[in-house]
């Protein structure tokens, strides 16, 4: 097979938006892209499905000369949204849907694997395509199973996500970070119920939820630096079971977004703080739980970066846009804390959606851009 040009890979993005999967179970995907990749000239390919991630694959392009190993990562889970774009190649799997784009970033990780088969690059090239970017955190889970090791570790990592506020095409990029971390919160308030009638005999958690609740809302506005920036939502609360009860339980589930580890960590000891504080207030038992998995801040190393961006600003054929940092969280961000490397957007123009909609409807055409811009960067740094 020669290089995949723009038809072919219009069709293998519409059979991957068709058969979309969620975390850790995307074995048809992954038979799809061993099925591509078995076509393509195979001359300086080292193929590998880890038996630890079996849903995950990596493929080695051995260079001419090479002074270092390129990563590129793409994500291949979806979500469970039922899809309404009414496209004919719309989801075959009810209820699961690429509502996040991972079929266009497949494609193009596909079609440069496909280019630097039959042109072998200067330095060796690491494509990964990992599972469970949605949840269960899968780039931290191929990292503590040691996937990149030997010869399949690399030296930089370099990942795109789409963007559907961004023209059609565009890179987009910045120094710092992209993508916020995350942390679930999930707060336990444990205490003695009792009739409503008699509060004295009870220890009511809903009014030491209640404090807490109006306590964590100043951890932003009082710990954290004003020109800095945090997020911390409480989504859902649960307590009682019928209103002449005092409540012996109430939970509190939400989580943090933060845009540097250092500012989540932060943010995570004043959530200690204050429930360790409730607790001794009100004389009850309070249990926080705090995971963050692998959905740390998507940090991009300084000089990778900068290089990247004054690559993209130089290239004639790039529309390049300075993107600001986004709250949403992407697990790649634990890998750029393992590994330097930059991540950035890739314009797909459906500004009447949003990610993780179920009318997300990428423009087609920016894949084939984002392709000619990506290729040109890793051959521009390889010559480096």
């Amino acid at each position: 097979m020669t290089v995949l040009n723009e038809e072919e890979l219009i069709l293998i993005r519409r059979h991957l938006h068709e058969i979309p999967e969620l975390a850790l179970q995307e074995k048809q995907t992954h038979q799809y892209l061993l099925k591509i990749i078995a076509d393509f000239k195979q001359d300086y390919l080292t193929i590998k499905t880890p038996p630890q991630l079996p849903t995950a694959l990596l493929v080695l392009v051995k260079g001419k000369n090479p002074q270092r190993t390129i990563g590129y990562r793409t994500d291949i889970d979806a979500l469970p949204v039922t899809e309404q774009t009414g496209l004919k190649f719309a989801s075959k799997h009810p209820g699961i849907m690429h509502a996040c784009g991972h079929d266009i970033h497949m494609t193009v990780a596909l079609v440069l694997l496909s280019y630097f088969s039959e042109n072998q690059p200067q330095d060796n090239l690491l494509f990964f395509f990992q599972p469970a970017e949605e949840s269960e955190s899968g780039g931290k889970q191929a990292y503590e199973k040691g996937i990149f090791t030997g010869k399949f570790k690399p030296d930089e990592f370099y990942g795109l996500h789409d963007n559907p506020e961004l023209p059609a095409g565009a890179i987009g990029c910045r120094l710092g970070t992209l993508f916020a971390g995350t942390t679930e919160v999930n707060i336990d308030l444990i205490g003695k119920g009792g009739h409503a009638a008699f509060p004295q005999n009870a220890n009511d958690t809903v009014v030491a939820a209640a404090s807490l609740i109006m306590q964590i809302q100043t951890v932003i506005s009082r710990s954290i630096d004003p020109i800095q920036s945090g997020v911390i939502t409480l989504g859902k609360v649960r307590a009682g079971t019928i209103r002449n009860v005092i409540a012996d339980h109430t939970r509190i589930e939400g989580t943090i977004r933060g845009l540097t580890q250092q500012m989540i960590l932060k943010i995570d000891q004043r959530l200690k703080d204050l429930c360790a504080g409730i607790g001794r207030s009100y004389n009850m038992e309070v249990k926080l739980d705090l995971n963050q998995g692998g959905y740390w801040p998507v940090e991009n190393n300084p000089e990778l970066t900068k290089n990247f961006i004054q690559y993209m600003k130089n290239n004639p054929d790039v529309n390049f846009i300075e993107t600001k940092p986004k709250m949403t969280g992407e697990d790649f961000g634990f890998l750029l804390a393992k590994f330097p490397g930059t991540m950035f957007w890739l314009g797909v123009g459906d500004p009447n959606s949003q990610l993780h909609s179920a009318t997300l409807n990428p423009d087609e055409k920016s894949i084939e851009r984002g392709i000619n811009a990506i290729k040109g960067f890793l051959i521009a740094r390889m010559e480096k």
